[in-house]
């Protein structure tokens, strides 16, 4: 009979990737590193362990989105108190927040809850190509 492989932390080798966002869509991107932060491209895989990598994303604020979602994706918030319902649309935190857009759209793609919280401190997000990770040794991935 054979034995499922679980990870264990001495298993668990990190790499550090640098993903350049410039012209790319923002579904595809978001999809590919939170492949990456979750562990899946390893064959080490475990679902419930943190077996991923760390991404640096760049270029954030020069991402692509097909048809009209420039105008009609809202991102919603709720303070809690009756009327506080916040609605921005995808065109003005591009131009404000250009990182939380890319922020957004990686963490909602995780699970939540504990695991979730762990695989999101991995994920560094900048508008443009200065980054203080230079003393990283980054492998540049290519999307």
């Amino acid at each position: 009979m054979k034995k499922t492989y679980v990870a264990k932390k001495s298993d668990i080798k990190r790499v550090w990737y640098l993903v350049d966002a410039k012209d790319k869509i923002l579904g595809r991107v978001a999809a590919k590193v939170a492949s990456i932060l979750r562990g899946k491209h390893k064959p080490i895989f475990t679902p419930h362990i943190d077996t991923g990598d760390g991404v640096v994303v760049i270029n954030a604020a020069k991402i692509k989105v097909t048809g009209r979602k420039m105008s009609q994706k809202v991102y919603r918030r709720y303070s809690g108190y009756p009327g506080g319902l916040k609605e921005v649309v995808l065109a003005d935190m591009l131009a404000q927040h250009p990182e939380t857009v890319m922020h957004l759209a990686i963490s909602r793609m995780l699970p939540t809850g504990r695991l979730g919280s762990d695989l999101v401190k991995k994920l560094k997000v900048y508008a443009d190509d200065k980054h203080p990770h230079a003393s990283l040794t980054l492998k540049v991935l290519e999307i």
